[in-house]
């Protein structure tokens, strides 16, 4: 064993970030293991380290009990034979022993066996509690030297979360990336990494920290490319104006790797929220879209008017009216015919990241459709008796223009319409929900045949043959298929 520890235990706590009581404690542990393997686990033994000499004090303690009452040899002793240790012991006293076990102190284990070895039962095990307590102590303090910087790697991180970091990958593991963060590795998962991202050992990664917790191999860091909260992140490390406060980032909406919107808003008047997301020349939103690899960003103005704000979430397109129902948390738009395709964007995801920035439902229609759906509607409300032409203009004024917005408004809502009655508005709701199971019937139809199309067998191919008139050769056209097509020569191939 090693003379004086205090100076390898302030070594490691100095080195390993470790209080040096925890480093203490696992000597403690481990000696007092080692003690537990050789002298019997039912021994009552303590481990105490002591300052003065720089090494682990192990005592053991024995219980004076009255003769023939010895239930436990190992704890217990005979009030008799206590006497031969201490003449003055009483039944119940506890008697206590130190066990030396180092080099040095081979003597003092030498005349404790001579008087105590036979009484206690340990003259033998002693012999070997060295090389076992060297062992097992070696084991137990390794451990729990993990264990505490496991802990203190835990305790750093743990407040970090939501926050952005910047480590080097250092190796892949089924598809996740292990970062290195410089005091901890960290775990980008695969479902976390955006697709066109591909990463090589010693590349830079800078990532949102989305989760921290314990795992048995160590604290668990989980980072993230694909969280809506990294352009914030992003964002506030570029825009000082985020960073003070002045400028807030109100909402986010992405789909990583393609395109994102954010919505900001400010408490300076003086301050132009987008413009200071989007700095001098674009400067400052460019260096989010270069860290995102080319992630396009629409900086968007916030307003608590749901009108306004759906408008500029959905920009670039132009919007001619909104139509907000409340009550089932869905904002209809009505767009130019020329700006119907600019405002759905491609596959859909301009009207999507407008919906998820907004938090309602967007329905989006183009004037053309519209005017064709009122005018089917007028006249189909025509026949309802009392209900005039300037009263179904009026309806549509008043926003329910198709069936659906009729069939999602209470018929108590319809009745309030100056010149409706209730059952002026129950008739209405039943004829808007006749046209809408026509107009579903023919969408219907309508996919049933684009899909009969699509799998229709290719049309046939003329070809020319040749025939003779007159004893001249001629040509006549003839109709083939393709699969007969494979039989006939190529110019400059064999026939």
């Amino acid at each position: 064993m090693i003379g004086n520890l205090n100076q390898i235990i302030d070594q490691v706590s100095k080195e390993k970030s470790i209080d040096r009581s925890v480093l203490v404690e696992a000597l403690e542990q481990g000696i007092l293991s080692a003690a537990k393997k050789t002298f019997g686990h039912n021994r009552e033994l303590e481990a105490k380290y002591n300052d003065e000499i720089g090494q682990v004090e192990l005592m053991l303690y024995m219980v004076v009990v009255e003769d023939g009452a010895v239930s436990n040899h190992e704890r217990e002793f005979a009030h008799t034979t206590a006497q031969l240790i201490d003449a003055e012991v009483q039944p119940g006293d506890e008697l206590g022993f130190q066990i030396f076990y180092l080099d040095r102190d081979r003597l003092s284990a030498e005349e404790e066996d001579r008087k105590y070895g036979d009484i206690l039962g340990i003259k033998t095990a002693r012999q070997q509690f060295g090389r076992i307590a060297a062992m097992t102590a070696k084991q137990v303090i390794m451990q729990r030297v993990r264990d505490a910087e496991r802990d203190v790697v835990f305790n750093e991180y743990k407040d970090r979360k939501g926050e952005l970091v910047t480590g080097i990958t250092r190796r892949f593991e089924r598809g996740n990336v292990i970062v290195d963060l410089g005091r901890a590795e960290a775990v980008l998962p695969m479902r976390e990494q955006m697709f066109r991202e591909s990463y090589r050992a010693g590349d830079r990664v800078q990532a949102y920290v989305k989760e921290i917790r314990r795992d048995a191999r160590g604290p668990q860091i989980v980072l993230s490319r694909t969280d809506s909260r990294l352009i914030e992140k992003l964002f506030e490390l570029e825009v000082p104006e985020i960073y003070e406060g002045i400028v807030k980032i109100m909402a986010v909406a992405r789909e990583p790797g393609e395109r994102a919107k954010i919505a900001v808003a400010s408490k300076d008047s003086d301050v132009d929220p987008v413009g200071a997301c989007v700095g001098m020349k674009g400067s400052r939103v460019q260096a989010v879209v270069q860290e995102l690899r080319g992630e396009k960003i629409d900086i968007v103005p916030w307003s608590p008017d749901i009108a306004k704000f759906v408008c500029n979430a959905i920009q670039p397109a132009e919007v001619s009216r909104v139509l907000i129902d409340e009550d089932n948390q869905t904002i209809e738009l009505i767009v130019p015919d020329d700006q119907l395709s600019l405002a759905i964007g491609r596959r859909g995801q301009n009207v999507r990241l407008a919906s998820r920035l907004v938090g309602w439902k967007i329905d989006i229609q183009s004037e053309g459709k519209i005017e064709d759906m009122k005018q089917m509607l007028g006249e189909a409300l025509a026949v309802v008796p009392g209900l005039d032409e300037s009263l179904i203009s009026y309806l549509f004024k008043l926003g329910y223009h198709s069936p659906d917005n009729l069939l999602n408004a209470h018929a108590e809502d319809l009745a309030s319409i100056p010149g409706v009655s209730e059952e002026m508005a129950l008739q209405i709701q039943q004829i808007a929900f006749e046209v809408k199971k026509r107009r579903d019937e023919d969408a219907r139809v309508a996919r049933e045949a684009a899909a009969a199309a699509i799998h229709a067998p290719p049309a046939p191919i003329e070809v020319e043959a040749p025939a003779v008139v007159d004893g001249e050769e001629t040509v006549q056209p003839q109709v083939d298929t393709p699969a007969e097509l494979g039989d006939i020569a190529l110019p400059g191939e064999p026939a």
